[in-house]
């Protein structure tokens, strides 16, 4: 069933519960090695009740009721009535999850379905105190009254909000004061100075209908359902709700009474002390303006138009390129002035479009804490996470990518890498094994490390295992270096795990990764070290928009090499190759890497072109793998726009893109993972 709600509410919610929902994930974890901390509980508290507004206002009652339970309990758990356990946040941990799926549901348009019946008793169960024995509850507290019809509130939150209030004032009550107390409903004298210390004296919703003078009684003492509403949104959205008095520095601590007690006096009869009223006044001024001033601050823009802009951008260092190159054939220093600065802007508002579709790699690190925490108890191991860099920006598009990798390579090294505490322990390592997960800005690229101290992998144990599986034979497995052995598990259907479980085993996760990584222009690299640990590091662009590229020629015709994966350019005497395993190689440093004739596979009538006696050599990385390229010659690196093939050519292997170069013609970016998928196999 499709949603029937307004659009521009709808998406409103989408991203601040999204924003929440990613909030919450991390202060979960965080609040089972904090489980006393009540500002953490107060935030969660605010989070599902926040969330749950949203969704009741979208009448979205599947959320709504999951949500209120979760609220329920941070309820009980803020007010020290009952007590963090693993147990307890297995099942709160659940229901997030459940909230996620229904999120996206909604974001997909259609109606959330509602929570396992099973997962909403268990969080009933510890809301009214039928919890497992691994729950620890402390001494009673008095008893949590009954929900009012409004859902979003609750009366011991209004009863700890007026209890904020007057927490400070030790003066004595007026006997007319008192003999009002005999009730639970707040007069409309006490009303009236809530919004005076809110707004100012006379200047709170309603003003303008003329309101009487506080000295004067109302015909109705009661507060209705809809100003009490209005009242507690107003006090939560200024920091001065429920939850002020636990978390204000220097507040004096009070006890909460029961409802059945009669409540203190909100204010003072009307003269005996408006300075404290006036004062609140003048400093709540300042601070709304200075809310709204943060709050206006940030404009959200569709990301569609970003693109656009993005786009104009790019044509404009296309131009911007081309100029320049034509005024390096003209000796006038008036147009070299002129285009040195052209050319500084451009590269500056190139620079500044470019971060408004930058986001942190937080958005990617942030979803670990909770995989780790979850791994440590499905697998019995005592792990600790810790995360560098997480403020890095990075381009929108390759955050998202870069999800799935990251999450296969911290379940290897959790799976894989780190040993069992008690084995640990033999070894000498402390109990607890320790992943880093790292990300850091290169130049024009971004650098990302995922570290263990686990066990290690071990060369020989590879080779064998290639042998075993016949990706290699005995010999060709001999000659591998141990770095060369590392990247085996790169392979599809390479596992060193004998069993397979949910975790790993299938040989899967790593192809995944190198695959996804190679898409993205990036680089693998891994070094491990038996014993001590593994290493992988990725290194990606920093955006995909704009590339910056090595410009060749083959037979007068322009291609691009995009310059991440370009490593060493050689000129070299190609007459001193070497043939092994019926393939041209080239040594470098010791090393040897296979040969190819690009104008072979790129030009039409080049197919059996024999190779010049000197030649330019690029060596270029893709994954793991390092080859050389024979080119005819070198125009240098530049940066392009990538614009995709037209209808004819659109999906011919080995080519991403086309673009325009400085001086005019059209240059075919070459996709280097497909070129050699197709040619070098």
């Amino acid at each position: 069933m499709s949603l029937d709600v307004d659009q521009e509410i709808l998406e409103d919610f989408l991203v601040e519960a999204g924003e929440i929902l990613e909030l919450l994930s991390e202060q979960l974890v965080e609040l089972e090695q904090r489980p006393e901390d009540r500002d953490l509980l107060n935030a969660i508290f605010r989070g599902f009740h926040t969330v749950k507004g949203g969704a009741g206002f979208l009448q979205l009652e599947a959320m709504v009721d999951c949500c209120h339970k979760a609220e329920n309990l941070f309820d009980l758990l803020r007010n020290g009535e009952l007590a963090v356990s693993p147990l307890l946040m297995d099942v709160v941990l659940q229901a997030l999850d459940s909230v996620n799926l229904m999120f996206e549901q909604v974001r997909s348009g259609r109606e959330p379905e509602p929570a396992p019946v099973a997962l909403l008793e268990r969080l009933d169960a510890y809301t009214t105190g039928n919890v497992p024995d691994e729950v620890e509850i402390p001494a009673a507290k008095p008893s949590v009254s009954p929900a009012p019809a409004n859902p979003n509130t609750s009366n011991d939150e209004f009863d700890q909000l007026l209890g904020d209030l007057v927490a400070g004032d030790s003066e004595p009550k007026s006997a007319a004061t008192a003999s009002s107390a005999s009730d639970d409903l707040i007069t409309e004298d006490e009303f009236d100075a809530l919004l005076d210390e809110l707004h100012g004296a006379g200047k709170g919703p309603g003003a303008s209908a003329g309101v009487e003078s506080s000295g004067v009684k109302a015909s109705s003492d009661e507060i209705t359902e809809d100003e009490f509403e209005a009242l507690l949104d107003e006090l939560q959205a200024k920091g001065q709700g429920a939850f002020a008095a636990a978390t204000a520095p220097g507040a004096v601590s009070q006890p909460i009474a029961p409802v059945a007690a009669p409540p203190q006096a909100v204010a003072a009869p009307a003269g005996s002390d408006s300075s404290s009223v006036d004062t609140a006044a003048r400093n709540a001024a300042p601070a709304q303006a200075q809310q709204k001033a943060v709050q206006e601050s940030n404009v959200r823009v569709d990301t569609a138009l970003l693109d656009k802009i993005m786009n104009m951008v790019g044509e404009l260092v296309l131009v911007r390129n081309r100029l320049v190159r034509l005024g390096g054939t003209r000796e006038d220093e008036e147009m070299s002035k002129a285009l040195g600065t052209l050319d500084m802007v451009t590269a500056d508002l190139q620079t500044s479009v470019m971060k408004t579709r930058m986001q942190p790699v937080k958005k990617v690190f942030g979803r670990f804490p909770r995989l780790i925490r979850d791994l440590s108890r499905s697998l019995k191991k005592e792990i600790r996470l810790e995360l560098r860099g997480e403020e890095t920006d990075l381009d929108k598009n390759l955050v998202e990518a870069l999800a799935d990798p990251l999450i296969h390579l911290v379940r290897n090294a959790v799976d894989h890498g780190i040993e069992a505490p008690d084995v640990r322990e033999k070894m000498g390592k402390p109990r607890e094994g320790s992943v880093l997960l790292s990300a850091e800005q290169e130049g024009d690229h971004i650098l990302l490390i995922i570290r263990d101290d686990g066990a290690g992998m071990d060369p020989e144990k590879l080779r064998r295992l290639a042998v075993e599986r016949g990706m290699l034979d005995t010999e060709s497995a001999a000659r591998l270096t141990d770095q060369e052995c590392f990247n085996l598990i790169f392979h599809a259907g390479f596992s060193t795990k004998t069993e397979i479980s949910d975790v790993s085993g299938r040989g899967v996760g790593m192809d995944v990764v190198k695959t996804k990584i190679t898409q993205l222009n990036g680089t693998l690299g891994i070094d491990s070290i038996l014993g001590q640990g593994t290493q992988i590091a990725i290194q990606v662009p920093l955006t995909l928009a704009i590339m910056p590229t090595l410009m060749v020629t083959l037979e007068g015709q322009a291609f691009a090499l995009p310059l991440v994966n370009v490593n060493e350019i050689y000129n070299l005497d190609l007459t001193k190759t070497n043939i092994v395993d019926g393939q041209q190689v080239i040594i470098v440093r010791d090393q040897a890497l296979p040969l190819f004739h690009l104008k072979r596979w790129m030009v039409k009538g080049c197919e059996h072109e024999p190779l010049p006696d000197q030649g330019h050599v690029v060596i270029v990385s893709v994954g793991t793998t390092r080859v050389g390229f024979v080119v005819d010659q070198l125009v240098g690196q530049e940066e392009v726009v990538i614009k995709p093939l037209g209808s004819i050519l659109h999906g011919t292997q080995g080519l991403s893109g086309a673009t325009i170069t400085g001086d005019g013609r059209i240059a075919l970016i070459i996709d280097i993972p497909n070129l050699l998928k197709r040619y070098a196999s």
